[in-house]
């Protein structure tokens, strides 16, 4: 019996590290894609540069001529570097590995199914993924993301002292809810009226234990939706996956450089909140139903009458 347990547990643990060999991989290729997104604006600026350079003073010589094919050169062969280009559905696979590597009971795996259908669904509009695993405990991250105040708070120089006015509406699911709220943009210098009005109504999902989607109305038919990934590792380990979506009809690339730099400053800004986080007793809070009870905690409120069970996110785990 004893000799049993620890094959399990080598078993588990070897699972638990090729899960991560695959993440770190995943990271690796993301930052070659990001390197190569930015080196296209650049070698761009390049070869405008030579051939302004070249024809400017209307004295066209061996020299400049050879120097903007050189440059033109590089730039098509910096084309041809493109690196993978399935790391737009990694979000897909990345949940694919996550089941195989962690032995789920079989209506979470179907939770996890269910996420991979909504992803694909919108998979002609992703625009940003990006992977993590942050130190901290999945409850703690679960918390975070259905906290509305956390928008005012811990997000207050990224989104510019965005407001949430008022919640509108509830809706609780077999499996989850939704919560429509209303935000307000004060400052007229707030860089996100480039992308909505100042007063909309946003709508939080939780779709299951592990998927929470964020959906922002812009202009028109258009909206920016963002959906959260939080897959316990361990008690203190998670592995927290974002994807952007939108049906913007802005020039892809920059819209990208966009949403990266918002994406990674918005994460920054959690850390110190996550480890403070960390430091409390969530599920003793939640067992002893001491969850706040202001409505921007309504929807935590629904996760935990749903799904704490024994709040420990590894019972999920056979």
């Amino acid at each position: 019996m004893l000799d049993r347990n620890i094959d399990n547990n080598n078993l588990a643990i070897e699972r638990e590290q090729g899960f991560l060999s695959r993440s770190a991989g995943y990271a690796i290729a993301k930052v070659k894609n990001d390197i190569w997104i930015v080196g296209i604006p650049t070698w761009i600026f390049g070869v405008c540069d030579r051939g302004m350079a070249a024809f400017i003073d209307g004295q066209l010589t061996a020299l400049k001529l050879s120097q903007l094919f050189i440059t033109c050169f590089f730039f098509i062969s910096w084309l041809y570097l493109k690196p993978d280009s399935s790391l737009g559905d990694d979000g897909v696979s990345a949940i694919g590995s996550y089941q195989e590597n962690f032995n789920l009971e079989e209506n979470h795996r179907g939770y996890l199914q269910s996420t991979q259908a909504r992803m694909l669904a919108l998979q002609d509009q992703h625009l940003v993924g990006q992977r993590y695993i942050l130190p901290f405990s999945y409850l703690s991250q679960i918390y975070h993301l259905l906290n509305l105040k956390h928008l005012e708070k811990i997000h207050a120089f990224s989104l510019n002292n965005l407001k949430v006015t008022s919640v509108n509406y509830v809706d609780r699911t077999e499996v989850g809810g939704t919560i429509r709220f209303q935000t307000r943009l004060d400052s007229p210098f707030n860089i996100l009226r480039m992308w909505r009005e100042p007063s909309v109504e946003v709508d939080l999902t939780l779709h299951n234990p592990y998927t929470v989607e964020l959906s922002i109305p812009v202009y028109g038919d258009k909206r920016i939706i963002v959906i959260f990934n939080v897959l316990p590792l361990s008690e203190k380990e998670h592995y927290f996956l974002l994807d952007i979506y939108s049906n913007l009809n802005w020039f892809k690339p920059l819209l990208r450089f966009i949403l990266h730099i918002g994406a990674a400053l918005t994460l920054f800004e959690d850390l110190p909140y996550l480890r403070q986080l960390d430091r409390r007793n969530l599920p003793l809070l939640i067992e002893s139903n001491k969850v706040s009870q202001h409505e921007t905690m309504q929807l935590f409120r629904i996760y935990a009458a749903l799904h704490a069970k024994g709040v420990n996110p590894l019972a999920f785990l056979k």
